[in-house]
């Protein structure tokens, strides 16, 4: 493992063990971080989970069933989850939560589909007295507690990988750009961190904003951009998530590459990491949802339990409605071919075996992935 994964790896153990080690911590009553006053409830709570999507694989892979776990852990196991994906629709995720509100959960765990659209939603949940966490998008509203990753950060790393892949062609051509949806807030600091690296230092030929973050939207852009440019052009995509990696990639195929620009992305999805053992994808984002879902987990207990999140936050973050939202930021892990048994393998979330199906046996040998 070089020194820059010895580093990451110590913050994300060090994050998730502080989130841990919270749990044990004496809780104090709660002066301003939006506890619920009353008498001190006990292990039998109900807490409402609302997650935005499932065409991204990690919500319900992941962060589902490592929430439901922890929530399990901390409770004795009396605890109930009550659980609704909003499949991309803000619409029926402000229905949703009403139906948390109906219901009288005693706090909500919150993944926005739209962060704007969502304020009205929890500022009805607040005034009902259930305290609100924002669960890896910074929702609006008057939220109580926060965890996600450093976004930033996450584009920052892209931009950095995507520079490594190109060296000497960064001058050479033009990048395309494939931001996420702008409903989504991280995609504007994924952009914002992206763009503090690469800005100057290549030229951006063409640059979407993808509606809902789906494949077949980025494959469509894509099109575009090599209709606009011509595929001599294109040295490079920065793709902003492993879904729209595939698209992208599946219409640089298709537009005649003799070999494929370096792409980026995010997630670490199965796809995505078959595709970098491929040599199709560059690299991706790997986010240890684990830290991040413990730490959701343990706000939701705390502030439902009208304790203070005094030993489980790291930091504090300003929403545009809400400043010092008590915060849990997570590290993240550039993953390359170099890096994939030291990372998600290690980590538990893929077997060799499942990224080495047949069609990639090859390609794992030759990398030594086995």
């Amino acid at each position: 493992m070089n020194t820059q994964m010895r580093r990451v790896a110590v913050a994300v153990t060090a994050a998730a063990m502080a989130v841990s080690l919270a749990a044990c911590g004496s809780a104090k009553e709660s002066g301003d971080t939006g506890a619920k006053t009353g008498a001190a409830k006990g292990d039998a709570l109900t807490i409402g989970l609302l997650l935005p999507e499932n065409q991204t694989a990690r919500y319900e892979k992941f962060d589902k069933p490592l929430i439901e776990k922890k929530i399990s852990e901390l409770t004795n196991g009396k605890a109930k989850v009550v659980y609704a994906n909003a499949k991309q629709d803000a619409t029926l995720q402000t229905q949703q939560v009403d139906t948390m509100i109906t219901n009288k959960v005693d706090a909500l765990i919150v993944d926005a589909v739209d962060s704007k659209a969502i304020a009205g939603g929890v500022k009805k949940a607040k005034d009902a007295g259930i305290p609100i966490i924002a669960y890896d998008r910074l929702a609006e509203g008057p939220v109580d507690a926060y965890t996600s990753f450093d976004n930033e950060e996450v584009g920052r790393v892209q931009g950095e990988a995507l520079l490594e892949a190109l060296g000497d062609k960064a001058k050479s051509g033009q990048i395309v750009m494939m931001n996420g949806s702008v409903t989504d807030p991280n995609a504007a600091l994924f952009k914002k961190g992206a763009h503090s690296v690469l800005d100057g230092k290549v030229n951006v030929g063409k640059e979407y904003d993808t509606k809902e973050w789906k494949p077949e939207n980025a494959n469509a852009n894509m099109e575009a951009a090599i209709s606009a440019l011509g595929k001599d052009k294109i040295v490079g995509v920065y793709s902003a998530n492993d879904g729209m990696a595939g698209g992208i990639i599946t219409a640089l195929k298709a537009g005649g590459f003799d070999k494929l620009p370096p792409v980026t992305g995010q997630d670490a999805e199965l796809a995505g990491v078959q595709r970098i053992v491929a040599g199709e994808q560059f690299m991706s984002i790997y986010k240890p949802y684990a830290p991040e879902a413990a730490a959701a987990a343990e706000m939701a207990v705390a502030l439902a339990k009208g304790q203070s999140l005094d030993a489980i936050a790291t930091s504090k973050v300003d929403s545009p409605t809400t400043q010092g939202i008590p915060s849990v930021l997570v590290p993240v892990v550039s993953l390359t071919k170099d890096n994939i048994a030291d990372s998600v393998i290690k980590d538990g979330v893929y077997t060799a075996a499942e990224i080495c199906t047949p069609k990639f046996k090859a390609a794992c040998d030759a990398i030594g992935l086995k």
